[in-house]
C-alpha cells in the first residue's frame, strides 16, 4: 500500500508537471500569435515559459524529495546513536578479556575459554564493521582503495577454518585489487560460504588464481543448468534444505555489476562448481 501510494503520488507530480508545460505552451502560442512570430517575441516568450518551469520543476521536486531527505537524515542520526551503543559492549569484552588473560595466564583451561570469548567478539567486531559499512553505502557512496587480494583471502579463510569444516587449498600470487574492500571481503565470504554449505565437510575448496581469474572450486552437489540459469535470483536457493534466505548471491553479482567485476559459474551435478571472477578490471600489478 505504501509503494502504492508513493507511485501515485510520483505519477501525479509528473502529471501536474507536463499539465503546466503544456498550458505554458499554449500561452506562448496565443502571445506569438497576437504579436507576430517573429525571433524576439520568440525569445521573450520562450524566457519566460522556462524561467516558469524552473520554478515550478524546483517546487514539485522540493516537495517530494524533502520528505526523503528528512527520513534519510533521521536514519543516519539513528544508526549513528545505535552503533555508537554496540561498540561500547564490544570494548568492554576485548578490554576484560585482556585483562582476565593477566589474570589466568597459567591456567590453560581459563585460557582456552578466554580463546572462545576472544574469536567470538571478533566476529562480532567484523559485523559490526559490515553493519556500519552497509549503512555508509546505503546513505553515501563508498570510496574505493587499493589492498592485497592474498592478505584478504588469507584472512577470510583463516575465519572460515574456526568452524572446523572444509579444508582450503590456496594457490595464488598477490595481486593488489583497487575497490570496495569491505564489498569485496563480503562478496568472498558469500562466495566461500556457499562453497562449504554444499559440500561435504571433508571435501576441499580450491581458491586459484590465474593471471587476473580468481576460481572458486568446490567438490559439492552440483548444479543443473536450470539452476544454474536461476542461481543470481534474490531469494533462490538450489537447495531448500539448506539454511540461509537465498540473498548471499544476488548480492555478490550487484557487486559485481558495480566494481565491473565478470563472474562466470560452471557446475555438474554431484561433481562440484566453479565460480571465476575476472579481475582484470579491478587488479593492479603494483601496491
Amino acid at each position: 500500500m505504501v509503494w502504492f501510494d508513493k507511485r501515485r503520488t510520483l505519477l501525479y507530480a509528473a502529471f501536474s508537471y507536463l499539465f503546466s508545460i503544456v498550458m505554458l505552451l499554449s500561452a506562448l502560442y496565443w502571445f506569438l500569435a497576437n504579436n507576430g512570430f517573429d525571433e524576439k517575441n520568440f525569445l521573450i516568450g520562450s524566457s519566460g515559459i522556462l524561467l516558469i518551469a524552473f520554478g515550478w520543476g524546483y517546487i514539485i521536486a522540493n516537495d517530494l524529495l524533502a520528505p526523503k531527505q528528512k527520513m534519510d537524515a533521521r536514519f543516519e542520526h539513528l544508526s549513528r546513536e545505535i552503533l555508537h551503543e554496540l561498540n561500547i559492549p564490544l570494548s568492554t569484552i576485548k578490554a576484560n578479556s585482556k585483562m582476565l588473560r593477566k589474570q589466568h595466564s597459567g591456567d590453560e583451561k581459563s585460557l582456552k575459554r578466554l580463546d572462545r570469548i576472544g574469536a567470538a567478539s571478533q566476529r562480532l567486531k567484523r559485523l559490526y564493521d559490515e553493519l556500519v559499512y552497509t549503512i555508509n553505502r546505503e546513505l553515501h557512496i563508498v570510496e574505493r582503495e587499493k589492498f592485497s587480494l592474498k592478505k584478504v583471502l588469507e584472512s577470510r579463510v583463516d575465519t572460515l577454518r574456526e568452524f572446523g569444516r572444509n579444508p582450503f587449498d590456496i594457490a595464488i600470487d598477490d595481486r593488489f585489487i583497487y575497490a570496495d574492500k569491505i564489498g569485496f571481503e563480503q562478496m568472498i565470504d558469500n562466495l566461500l560460504n556457499n562453497a562449504m554449505k554444499y559440500s561435504d565437510k571433508e571435501s576441499p575448496i580450491s581458491i586459484i588464481l590465474d593471471r587476473y581469474t580468481l576460481s572458486i572450486i568446490d567438490r559439492g552437489v552440483g548444479m543443473d543448468e536450470t539452476e544454474i540459469v536461476k542461481i543470481f535470483e534474490r531469494y533462490y536457493q538450489s537447495d531448500s534444505r539448506q539454511q540461509g534466505e537465498g540473498i548471499g548471491l544476488s548480492l555478490v553479482k550487484t557487486y559485481c555489476e558495480e566494481m565491473n567485476i565478470k563472474i562466470s559459474i560452471s557446475s555438474q551435478k554431484s561433481f562440484g562448481t566453479t565460480i571465476a571472477l575476472d579481475l582484470v578490471e579491478v587488479c593492479q600489478l603494483e601496491p
